[in-house]
């Protein structure tokens, strides 16, 4: 048991002997109970005066001895005590023999169970060989003349056992108390361990902000000892905080040691086991090399896109220029038949057309229009592509409309016909032996949900990603840049698209998007 347990149990034991002796001897001394049938009734004034002697001397010496051998000491010399108590008030006949199971008890709570089971027998011993003496006429202590032996041994024999269960069922709960008290020390030790170990900076706060526990990932991301950290305002740590609240994860900048960094902060209301609020805690990350990383990365993915947007331009263009070259070079020889130099003619102008179209959808990818945002109906944009898209191809394929929900939206309608028209004419192509196409759109809370299912090839996951890709395309004719566009227009609404789709399954496009985004740019 640690020092100051003990000490402070000692401490609690000085005073129960004290209130004891008060309140028990002291009252039996003043109203003189039991003076005309104990043999030496006023004797126990002296021994409540040697007591309370004794718990000055106690008092005294406390802290100043081994607080072990001091506390076996203490127990002893009441054990003692209270069998010259039943000896001055008649032995076997005494009232305070149950005093002996408060000795055993004290001695369980102070010692353990060997001190439980050692004073038992020590008392055992004393008020055994005490009743004997008194039963052999050895001790000048009368009784009961109808007393006889058998009742001497039972009376032994009776308070010996509950001695002795009062010494095991203490010895047995102290067991259970202690294996509870070391489980808690082990488990609090352990917290603390988690808490100093653990790689992002924690902090707890009071409600009023100051700091409590500042662990050692925090001195080390801030710089701040958690000395000087106890105590203080947590806004003096985080300037950027403010008053301390609850906080949703928070990225700011701040300056420490002389250097900036970005600092991720969560922080949580903290609840005790009867759900009072008792103050905050706080978990933070210092950002700063993630950030640096993250850009890195990021520039280095966009120098990749240039790179392959390049390849794939100059493997788009290459194709019709070498289809128009050879043209022009068999339009300049003379030997070339009139009907040969018309089909060359129209494979040029048809090749040029295509390199205009290459560079248009490049340009609308990658130089967008500014968006005309106007209020607008959703019904009516797909109503109208749905009407052009019948005017073009939809033999065999059955159009379904699923329309719930309010509509409205702030958006550019002409920008939302392109991308609608380009989803519908690519669901039309995967099904050249005919299907159903169902387009839905739905308004709930602040968004509008658009999709469009058909029944065709479907698309293989792998290419899941790559469809949204510049320039990639599985068609034969076609630039790769009609969803990539769309993609683009979507975005600049705030919103967002994704593909659901196995190979012999179909395919579904999802669009999210805002219903009144004001951060939208015109």
């Amino acid at each position: 048991m640690p020092e100051d347990a003990l000490i402070r149990r000692l401490k609690t034991l000085i005073a129960f002997r004290v209130f004891f002796v008060t309140a028990l001897l002291g009252t039996f001394f003043v109203f003189q109970i039991g003076y005309k049938i104990f043999p030496f009734p006023a004797s126990v004034l002296h021994l409540i005066a040697f007591l309370y002697a004794l718990t000055i001397v106690y008092s005294l010496l406390l802290g100043k001895v081994k607080n072990s051998t001091f506390s076996h000491v203490q127990l002893s010399l009441d054990a003692v005590a209270v069998v010259v108590l039943i000896f001055l008030t008649g032995g076997i006949e005494s009232w305070f023999s149950s005093l002996m199971l408060l000795v055993v008890i004290a001695s369980a709570i102070m010692l353990g169970r060997k001190a439980g089971y050692f004073n038992a027998i020590f008392m055992s011993i004393l008020y055994g060989s005490l009743v004997d003496l008194q039963f052999y006429g050895l001790l000048p202590l009368p009784h009961n003349p109808l007393l006889s032996e058998r009742d001497f041994l039972y009376n032994i024999f009776s308070h010996i056992l509950a001695l002795y269960l009062t010494a095991y069922l203490m010895g047995y709960l102290m067991s259970r108390l202690e294996k509870k008290d070391i489980d808690f020390e082990d488990l609090t030790l352990f917290t603390g361990d988690v808490i100093e170990n653990t790689p992002s900076g924690l902090f707890t706060t009071d409600l009023l902000g100051r700091i409590l526990i500042f662990n050692r990932a925090a001195e080390k991301i801030t710089g701040v000892a958690r000395t000087e950290a106890y105590g203080h305002d947590a806004s003096e740590i985080f300037p950027f905080l403010g008053r301390i609240s609850e906080k949703n994860r928070i990225e700011e900048e701040a300056e420490y040691g002389g250097r900036k960094k970005i600092i991720g902060l969560t922080v949580s209301l903290m609840r005790d086991a009867k759900g009072k609020d008792t103050g905050f805690i706080g978990a933070f990350q210092d950002l700063t090399e993630l950030k640096r990383m993250a850009e890195e990365i990021k520039q280095k993915e966009k120098w990749a896109a240039i790179g392959e947007l390049s390849a794939n331009i100059a493997h788009e263009i290459r194709n019709p220029l070498a289809s128009l070259k050879s043209s022009i070079e068999m339009l300049r020889e003379d030997a070339t038949p009139s009907e040969k130099k018309d089909t060359l003619m129209s494979i040029a102008i048809s090749e040029m057309d295509r390199l205009n179209r290459i560079i248009s959808d490049f340009l609308a990818y990658s130089r967008p229009s500014s968006l005309d945002v106007q209020d607008c109906d959703l019904r009516s944009i797909l109503d109208k592509t749905l009407d052009l898209l019948g005017n073009r191809q939809s033999q065999g394929v059955t159009i379904l409309k699923n329309y719930s929900g309010p509509l409205e939206i702030k958006a550019d309608p002409l920008k939302l016909e392109q991308v609608f028209l380009n989803l519908e004419l690519n669901a039309l192509e995967s099904m050249p032996q005919g299907g159903s196409l169902e387009v839905s759109a739905s308004g709930q809370d602040d968004n509008v949900e658009i999709t469009f299912a058909d029944t065709g090839g479907g698309i293989p996951v792998d290419e899941h990603e790559k469809v949204f890709y510049p320039f990639f395309t599985t068609k034969a004719e076609g630039t790769g840049l009609g969803l990539s566009i769309a993609h683009r227009i979507i975005e600049d609404h705030n919103g967002r698209i994704t593909l659901n789709s196995n190979p012999g399954g179909g395919a579904t496009f999802s669009i999210l998007m805002p219903r009144n985004n004001a951060e939208i740019q015109s």
